[in-house]
């Protein structure tokens, strides 16, 4: 099902700038996480052409925004509460021997958390007991990881072009499936019956799950050996992202060509497109109203936040360098990002009296 919303006022477009220049970026800096480790060196490039990034890689806000997980270059998992910056008030979750490649709360558990590093071990914590309930290994190298909306089951993929199903109670995946090309990214629609995959040949797949069977054929005839599969072609190179907004009514996928491609999910097709970005579109986030929509890459130092229904330019969040992680928290309008390697959150007052 869609993340629960509360009663809220909506924010126009009209009132969003001055809205969110009324805010300071609020920084958690965790020492330990702003470090570059010997191999991690900023100059090398990966597979896919980017440098690796250094400190903070990776955000993931709980069901009720009442908690954010980072996961960092030095294999440290941590987790704040909003309102309280210090890193003394946050949550030290240790056990990781390599960098943290994704961390996800569960979507139906507030306080569980999965974190994925990039050796292929899967972790699942109560982040209030700091226990690891869980662990799943031998994933290989590990490069995305969504929940499924029940909070049961976690799908991974890896650079090895395999797609794993993995039951959150249990240690070795339930299934495991090869994939024509690499997932660089993943969201289910909110029914949990299917999961839309983007891939670094530039398509998005949509299967079924858990079975990960293609959901949608072509009608027509094709030459002769060519799959009748249905499949999204909005990039000219890789897919990088994708994420589905709360409404299931946009799916929004980014890609190398820094482009942002948004898709109605009735009828698929491609409605518009945001060409606003200043390098690849490594994530995506909607807005807890999924009004708005915003990018994060490792090129250019401004975040553009565009409205989701005209794609029209909203505002501008100016930063010091290039911004790669970018969520809104699910339940309000708590913007989080990654800058200079650490936390960044814009909308909370911390100073506020009660």
């Amino acid at each position: 099902m869609p993340p629960y919303m509360k009663p809220r006022e909506r924010l126009a477009k009209e009132r969003f700038p001055n809205y969110f220049n009324a805010f300071r970026p609020q920084a958690y800096q965790d020492p330990s996480a702003s470090r570059a480790l010997p191999f991690l060196n900023p100059q090398q490039t990966e597979k896919t052409g980017e440098a690796p990034i250094v400190g903070v890689r990776t955000i993931s806000w709980n069901p009720l925004s009442t908690l954010v997980a980072t996961g960092s270059s030095d294999r440290s998992v941590r987790v704040w509460n909003p309102d309280k910056p210090s890193v003394r008030q946050s949550t030290d979750l240790k056990g990781h021997a390599a960098p943290i490649e994704r961390v996800a709360f569960n979507p139906a558990k507030d306080a569980e958390l999965c974190s994925l590093s990039t050796d292929g071990v899967l972790r699942i914590w109560d982040v209030r007991s700091k226990a690891c309930s869980n662990e799943v290994k031998d994933l290989g190298e590990a490069r995305t990881m969504a929940w499924s909306p029940d909070g049961e089951f976690l799908l991974v993929g890896n650079r090895e072009n395999k797609l794993f199903v993995i039951n959150r109670a249990q240690s070795t995946p339930v299934e495991v499936k090869l994939q024509p090309s690499r997932a660089n990214d993943m969201a289910f629609c909110w029914s949990g019956k299917k999961v839309f995959v983007a891939y670094a040949d530039g398509r998005v797949r949509i299967l079924s799950f858990p079975e990960l069977e293609p959901v949608l054929r072509v009608n027509y005839d094709g030459a002769e050996g060519e799959s009748t599969e249905f499949t999204l072609k909005g990039h000219s190179a890789e897919c990088l992202s994708i994420a589905l907004s709360p409404t299931g009514h946009t799916l929004a996928t980014g890609g190398t060509d820094a482009v942002i491609a948004l898709w109605d999910t009735s009828k698929w097709v491609c409605q518009r497109t945001i060409t606003t970005m200043a390098g690849p579109v490594r994530t995506l986030s909607f807005s807890w109203d999924g009004n708005y929509i915003v990018g994060g890459s490792t090129e250019g130092t401004e975040l553009e936040v565009a409205q989701t229904e005209s794609g029209e330019h909203v505002h501008t969040f100016k930063t010091s360098q290039a911004v790669p992680v970018v969520a809104w928290a699910p339940t309000r309008y708590f913007f989080a990002y990654t800058e200079l390697g650490s936390l960044r959150i814009v909308g909370v007052d911390t100073d506020r009296k009660y």
